[in-house]
């Protein structure tokens, strides 16, 4: 249960191990678990969102201290991790699972998404469209507890490529 002080975030940017450790090292983020969102299989494991059948993507949910990080930091955390032009991809790693979500959980959460991408689009720093979706949050199905803090667990803070 989330405490009241506190608020949730939920994005997929990709293979969930990296964009976790990312948001781990803000100051004000109280916790993370990486999960699935987004699709129509209830309880999916992590092979059956990599079957690419599932509909889900490998999402981070975040609980955090709106009085120590701002939403439109968490924000700009998302969209300076990944390449929001690259549909069902993110680097080596190709699959509908990998796609590029902002999950809102209420209607700041909407406004904030939408004028933040509005903005990237208009900086010109991507020659192609931002494929992004920002649509409402569905349940959250953790992740099998191996892919908890998957890199922290390892004693790495990035993904070898």
């Amino acid at each position: 249960m989330v405490e009241e002080k506190y608020e949730k975030a939920s994005f997929a940017a990709g293979c969930f191990w990296g964009v976790e450790a990312t948001f781990r090292d803000l100051k004000g983020v109280v916790s993370t678990s990486v999960g699935y969102m987004g699709g129509s299989t209830e309880d999916p494991t992590y092979g059956d969102v990599c079957s690419g059948s599932t509909g889900h993507a490998e999402t981070v949910q975040i609980i955090y201290d709106p009085t120590k990080i701002s939403y439109e930091k968490l924000l700009e955390t998302f969209w300076n991790k990944h390449d929001p032009t690259t549909k069902n991809r993110q680097g080596p790693d190709v699959g509908s699972q990998y796609r590029s979500i902002i999950f809102y959980h209420n209607e700041e959460q909407k406004n904030l998404a939408i004028e933040s991408k509005k903005k990237l689009e208009e900086s010109g720093k991507y020659n192609q469209p931002i494929v992004t979706e920002i649509i409402p949050a569905p349940k959250f199905y953790p992740a099998e507890d191996y892919h908890q803090q998957y890199l922290e667990k390892r004693g790495r803070k990035f993904c070898g490529i």
